[in-house]
């Protein structure tokens, strides 16, 4: 017997949804790139359901429990006394969402004995102290792809939010008013403005084709360039620096992973090199961006505006200064955890579990480390290091909300 620990996000404040807005889910038949969709043996849940909260389980029940192991799912990751560090000591999985982390730092990787695999229900696994892992010899997993093109559009979204002010808009006929002067007095076209993102992988390659046809100006900065194909194809401008790319962008859009080489990437001297009145936006890592140059940036007016779907720690503590700086757009960190997202990613973590149990290999799009060494995808998109330090902040949060 196994057990398994999953971290997810707490139900809706009303309950646990007994119907949805829609009778019915369209998916894609396959990924850009050709990779195919997860494709587990079987599935326990309703495509489409709110898989993603404590109520959702992931879909995971039925499966882990018939075949004799243990599941205990919760939302309580941080903090004194937290399940997650409650349950630890004895756990051989752990499943969590980027949306909802549980922050797999190198503490709780040496207290956990048992620990043999960490899962990222969704991408991104900088939550994990990779450097620890590879260490401790624990396989970290994640479900590549899975959510990478809701992101995207989430990004497009967050792009003509804050360049059309559209939020303040929306506010003014809220609150009753009807103030067109003072909707579009900070309100612009996207149409022949420079975009450009820093990293050009499956997420800002997608963000690139979406961008496409509103006919702007293309760029991108990342350590692998694409083809040259595409780079005609979309009318690309490669930059070697995000200096070069900054000083020309009047959009820049994060989607890159996050890394000790990525951590703070944008910061108060790297800010001096954007247009003043650029915007900013950040669907990748809170983390990638330092906190308090971002608020110094948007009460100068060197940004216009930033919209974040990301923060650090996550969840953000009350007082965390992101949501009161002016002229944001941030969420919490749903852009890639739609009911169509949760549909593949939780399938995808069933697969992952499948391949651990029937010792199959996982597929390497999943993997990110495994026998102590990066591996997969994991080989090209992360590095050596911890992400992970300064987690502890998020306990500050569970203790205001107690």
């Amino acid at each position: 017997m196994a057990k398994i620990i999953c971290v997810l996000y707490d139900d809706p404040v009303d309950g646990y949804p007994t119907s949805y807005a829609r009778d019915d889910l369209p998916q894609p038949a396959r990924y850009p790139d050709g990779q195919t969709l997860p494709t587990p043996r079987a599935i326990d849940f309703t495509p489409g359901a709110l898989l993603g909260s404590v109520s959702g389980e992931l879909g995971l029940r039925k499966y882990l429990e018939s075949n004799g192991h243990q599941l205990i799912v919760t939302s309580s990751k941080d903090g004194d006394g937290s399940v997650l560090d409650r349950e630890l000591h004895d756990a051989e999985i752990v499943i969590s969402q980027p949306f909802w982390p549980a922050y797999m730092t190198a503490e709780r990787i040496a207290k956990a004995k048992q620990l043999k695999m960490i899962v990222t229900a969704g991408i991104g696994s900088d939550h994990t102290d990779l450097q620890a892992a590879m260490a401790h010899r624990v396989t970290v997993a994640e479900v590549t792809y899975c959510n990478s093109n809701s992101v995207a559009e989430h990004v497009l979204m967050m792009i003509l939010a804050q360049v059309r002010n559209y939020i303040p808009s929306y506010n003014w006929v809220v609150n009753g008013g009807w103030n067109i002067a003072d909707c579009v007095a900070r309100s612009y076209d996207l149409e022949a403005m420079n975009v450009g993102t820093v990293a050009a992988g499956r997420i800002g390659l997608r963000v690139l084709r979406l961008l496409h046809p509103f006919d702007v100006k293309l760029h991108y900065l990342d350590r692998h360039r694409l083809p040259q194909a595409v780079e005609q194809e979309l009318n690309l401008t490669y930059h070697s620096s995000l200096e070069s790319l900054a000083k020309v962008c009047d959009v820049v859009t994060l989607n890159c992973p996050l890394h000790p080489e990525t951590e703070h990437m944008i910061n108060a001297e790297s800010l001096k090199h954007f247009k003043r009145g650029a915007y900013l936006i950040n669907t990748a890592r809170g983390k990638l961006c330092d906190r308090d140059a971002i608020v110094a940036a948007l009460e100068s007016g060197q940004l216009a505006g930033y919209a974040g779907d990301v923060w650090f720690p996550q969840p953000a503590p009350n007082d965390h200064p992101w949501r009161s700086m002016p002229h944001h757009g941030m969420t919490p960190h749903i852009s890639g955890t739609s009911l169509s997202a949760q549909t593949r990613y939780a399938a995808g973590t069933r697969e992952i579990l499948e391949c651990y149990f029937e010792q199959r290999p996982i597929r390497d799009e999943y993997l990110i480390v495994q026998d102590g060494q990066l591996a997969g995808v994991g080989a090209h998109s992360y590095s050596k290091g911890n992400a992970t330090g300064g987690s502890e902040e998020a306990a500050r949060f569970e203790k205001k909300a107690a």
